[in-house]
């Protein structure tokens, strides 16, 4: 006969009375460590408190649902913090180093105490902040052999990267209903964007959509969509050795789901934003034969475009929050992604223009 012992902590601690106030006030503490860290750094995100204790960060995800994302339960927030570290330990296998409980017990808080399992926390190693991307295009001290490294590691991260199955025609619709959608959220009278010049960016994309349709599909019928990062940004990548990209999109894999050409995009105008076009366009050089990049297509413009409007969209959102941090930095981000945009939609437009000019009379 096999006796189940009560737990000590039964009947004597609600796993319901921690709040999120309370769990982020522990984590703050030094002493909620061991060993015990000369301080704790704390970071907020839109998702997620991070708290940086000695050569360790550890990760607490907030209890939000939004449209795209739901980590309201304990359940999904434990899903979503073991999916976290899966995901990530293939671009950066020696920086996630597992998933442990927040525990609550009479004696109070403790990480993987004895205790009720009131949260759970991705642990990572700890690396040095100048030593990212972003920090070395703002410092001006990239080199390009740094940036070959990281178009190496890319090209054969998206080489070996599952390839998706995306229905093509349902693809199509997707892209050609994205205008639109960007369109409604940006021209909200009270974030006071510029009308004129978000009408015309999806105007040009819409017409991309429509009359390119046929390479879209063509791309997915020839499996260049894999599983990807799915958020490559310069504050993400470490040009460390080997290099290191954190922080993937682990909470959808749809958004996940990605042209590398689209995703290298992305990066290229990241880079632009802070002021090293250069490193994008080596970037794109490098990966242009594996990725069928074919300029002339018009296709990176457009996915470029496209990220760029909806990272204008991401920023204003922002406003929408009850209490907004930092309410001043959205819209001046905003107009910078909407400037980007409308500079490729008038190339884009110049393809489109020049293919219309091309195309034989009947």
């Amino acid at each position: 006969m096999v006796l189940l012992q009560t737990p000590p902590w039964a009947g004597q601690a609600d796993p319901e009375a921690s709040t999120l106030g309370d769990k982020v006030r522990f984590l703050s503490d030094p002493a909620a460590y061991v060993p015990v860290p000369e301080q704790v750094v704390t970071r907020e995100t839109h998702m997620s408190w991070v708290f940086m204790a000695g050569d360790r960060v550890y990760k607490l995800k907030k209890p939000v649902r939004f449209a795209y994302l739901d980590f309201s339960t304990l359940d999904r927030r434990e899903a979503a913090c073991r999916a976290e570290d899966l995901l990530n330990r293939r671009l950066a296998p020696d920086v996630y180093l597992g998933v442990v409980p927040l525990t609550l017990s009479t004696a109070g808080l403790a990480i993987s105490g004895d205790g009720f399992v009131v949260d759970w926390l991705v642990v990572m190693r700890r690396l040095e902040e100048n030593a990212t991307l972003e920090a070395a295009l703002r410092g001006g001290w990239l080199r390009p052999t740094q940036i070959d490294r990281l178009a190496t590691t890319l090209g054969t991260f998206y080489a070996h990267a599952p390839r998706v199955r995306l229905e093509p025609e349902s693809y199509v619709v997707t892209w050609q209903k994205a205008p639109a959608a960007n369109c409604r959220a940006l021209l909200d009278a009270r974030f006071g964007l510029p009308f004129g010049c978000v009408e015309r960016i999806a105007q040009v994309q819409r017409r991309f959509s429509m009359q390119r349709s046929a390479l879209l599909r063509e791309r997915i019928r020839a499996r260049r969509f894999v599983d990807s990062h799915g958020d490559l940004r310069p504050e993400h990548i470490w040009l460390r050795e080997p290099v290191t990209i954190i922080d993937c999109l682990e909470f959808d894999p749809k958004l996940r789901a990605n042209d590398p050409l689209d995703e290298i995009a992305f990066l290229h105008l990241e880079c632009e934003r802070l002021g090293g076009l250069w490193a994008g366009e080596r970037i794109r050089r490098h990966l242009a034969r594996a990725l069928e990049d074919d300029a002339a297509s018009g296709l990176f413009l457009f996915y470029r475009s496209h990220r760029a409007m909806l990272r204008a969209r991401l920023s204003i959102a922002h406003l929408l929050d009850p209490n907004p941090r930092t309410p001043e930095k959205w819209p001046r981000l905003a107009r910078v992604y909407l400037k980007l945009a409308a500079v490729d939609a008038g190339r884009l437009e110049r393809i489109l223009g020049r293919a219309r000019k091309e195309r034989p009379r009947a």
